[in-house]
């Protein structure tokens, strides 16, 4: 058994029972901070890697988020979710060939969304969105990786959050081949657990970037997998530009020591 198979294998056993945090590094560095942590698997972040690139989110090209994947894939020993935005493509055939792609660079997982990017219209068409998520899982089956399949509906990150909408759609991604469902932006709990019994027995991802909600209440309202998207590359980003405005602004460097100290940090990135 190769590595990366059995790093399938594990993720695949991590979404079998209870509730787990898949953290969202941004970089290498980032990744290997969090295994120093204890985190099981990770995920990668298209925001805060694209905000590492120089870009807004969704706005880095294919080779590089391919790229991205081996990296982050190489620096870790922990399963690795790819956050692969929506395809990079429409056609599912052309998601398909990516998906494809995607499952060479040694990820454990892959996540696929029904957004257009289209403030007018934000969500693809109900048929394609769920032939999109079956070109993925052929691609995947294809492939003879054991990759696990999280197929995202955006409707309330997007301006449609219509709770009925959201679970016709995660429903039939499950139907098409999905492994695990996620819709991000649910912060109700009386939606969120709609939306686990709606999905039953599929693994719910549930996204939290502040403090709406605990591990525990998570996991209580059935809830197996908890992501945080950008929010620690925003939190990391947050301090960064407060200590450059001081410095900017004022002239002086106070945030600075409040900093880690560099021994530390070299203790934490030794081998």
């Amino acid at each position: 058994m190769s590595e990366f198979t059995e790093r399938c294998r594990v993720f695949r056993q991590l979404h079998e029972s209870g509730c787990f945090v898949l953290p969202n590094p941004w970089d290498r560095g980032s990744a290997r901070l969090l295994v120093r942590l204890g985190f099981r698997a990770l995920a990668t972040t298209s925001a805060g890697f694209a905000w590492s690139m120089g870009h807004a989110d969704n706005h880095v090209e294919l080779d590089a988020t391919l790229e991205h994947l081996r990296a982050m894939s190489l620096a870790v020993d922990v399963p690795i979710n790819a956050d692969f935005e929506g395809g990079f493509a429409i056609a599912p055939e052309a998601v398909a060939i990516h998906v494809t792609s995607a499952t060479t660079t040694g990820i454990a997982g892959l996540s696929i969304e029904d957004s257009t990017g289209d403030p007018v219209s934000p969500l693809y068409d109900f048929a394609l969105a769920v032939d999109r998520i079956k070109a993925a899982r052929h691609a995947i089956d294809e492939s003879g990786r054991d990759i696990l399949l999280t197929a995202r509906s955006e409707g309330f990150i997007v301006g449609r959050p219509d709770l009925g909408e959201t679970i016709r759609r995660l429903t039939a991604f499950a139907e098409a081949g999905a492994d695990c469902l996620y819709a991000p932006g649910l912060r109700a709990m009386a939606d969120i657990r709609t939306v686990v019994a709606a999905v039953a027995p599929k693994p719910v991802n549930v996204l939290v970037g502040g403090d709406h909600a605990t591990v525990a209440e998570l996991a209580e309202a059935g809830v197996r997998r908890i992501s945080v998207g950008g929010a620690l590359a925003r939190t990391a980003l947050t301090g960064f530009l407060h200590a450059a405005r001081e410095i900017a602004e004022q002239g002086t460097f106070a945030s600075l020591s409040r900093a880690i100290p560099g021994a530390e940090m070299n203790k934490l990135f030794g081998e």
